[in-house]
């Protein structure tokens, strides 16, 4: 591709042959004669998906892991070796709108800031709008954000991230102990303690096969769904970034009502659908897994604290108050949590 490419589309892929083809070609049918490199970080898929990129796609820069390393790590790879002025996260089940790089980059250039931009986010399958970007509840439950007059979010999905290199490499990019899940929640709240913006643009857009990666994830038959997996991983992370983020003082309010509620919630889960397991896979690791990233989380905090460019009340502006669990619940019922 081009030398001094202005975007880097990175796509992380794993076991992606169904998918790959509407990813790649999506970036390729971009209109407005734009610099666009594609980077594929291949997480050593077992389903022939790297060797069909390599010969289908030849300008596609591949890198090919020899251990399945997680979502972090892949884009941290890919990152480095990009090119591009401003980097686009992609993922394999997410394919763009015919303008959309031209709609974020026409965005990010009439900022006075470099910021963290994301597009409307629609269901792959139905075609109806899932989100622009999100919001955060006092547990850091990703709010869905609706409203066309907010662009002003807390945080924006991983599946279709836009940030300029150097701000990625000013917040040093991923956190590779969290694997996968939550890094985008982590990246936009330090991004936004640092005093930069996190926005949802109103133009073009995005589809996306919710779930199709981990599982769950999305409202299935009026009915939310998820996985051991999905859930285990997301409590533990979304924990992370609640201890790295708030100062001392809510802190020490917050977090032992939210162990209190997560506990709880998984007392609930295990008595209605019977099963043990979803109690020792997802929620009995919870505070073990603090204690064993005890270090981590401590550097981490320094690092979010030091880095604070803006007030608490700032900060917490895009943060909605009511318990998202709690509407969750009452909207679709007790989640099914499977394998």
């Amino acid at each position: 591709m081009i030398r001094s490419s202005l975007i880097s589309v990175c796509i992380a892929n794993f076991n992606g042959m169904e998918v790959i083809d509407d990813c790649i070609r999506s970036v390729y049918a971009q209109i407005g004669n734009l610099e666009v490199e594609i980077l594929v970080h291949d997480d050593a898929s077992s389903d022939g998906s790297s060797r069909y990129i390599h010969e289908h796609y030849p300008s596609v820069t591949v890198i090919d892991s020899k251990e399945n390393a997680g979502f972090c790590i892949a884009n941290n790879r890919m990152v480095a070796a990009a090119k591009g002025k401003y980097i686009l996260l992609l993922n394999n089940d997410a394919s763009l709108y015919p303008d959309a790089l031209q709609s974020l980059l026409a965005e990010a250039r009439q900022l006075s800031k470099p910021a963290i931009l994301t597009l409307p986010q629609y269901d792959a399958t139905s075609g109806e709008l899932i989100d622009r970007g999100c919001l955060l509840d006092p547990f850091f439950n990703p709010v869905v954000n609706l409203d066309p007059q907010r662009s002003d979010v807390a945080m924006v999905i991983g599946a279709c991230l836009w940030i300029p290199k150097d701000l990625w490499n000013e917040l040093n990019g991923f956190p590779e102990w969290f694997g996968s899940i939550a890094e985008d929640m982590y990246l936009c709240c330090k991004a936004r303690l640092a005093g930069y913006s996190v926005r949802a643009l109103g133009l073009s857009g995005y589809r996306h096969l919710v779930g199709s990666s981990f599982g769950g994830g999305k409202v299935q038959n009026e009915r939310l769904s998820t996985t051991r997996r999905r859930r285990a991983f997301s409590e533990r992370n979304k924990t992370f970034v609640m201890l790295l983020c708030l100062p001392m003082s809510l802190l020490s309010i917050v977090l032992p009502l939210h162990l209190v509620l997560i506990y709880l919630e998984g007392i609930i889960l295990c008595a209605i659908g019977r099963d043990s397991v979803i109690w020792r896979e997802v929620y009995a690791p919870i505070i073990p897994n603090i204690w064993s990233a005890k270090g981590r989380i401590r550097n981490a905090r320094r690092e979010f604290q030091a880095a604070r460019r803006i007030g608490l009340i700032t900060w917490l502006a895009p943060f909605r108050w009511f318990p998202w669990k709690l509407v969750m619940l009452l909207r679709y019922g007790v989640p099914t949590v499977t394998k």
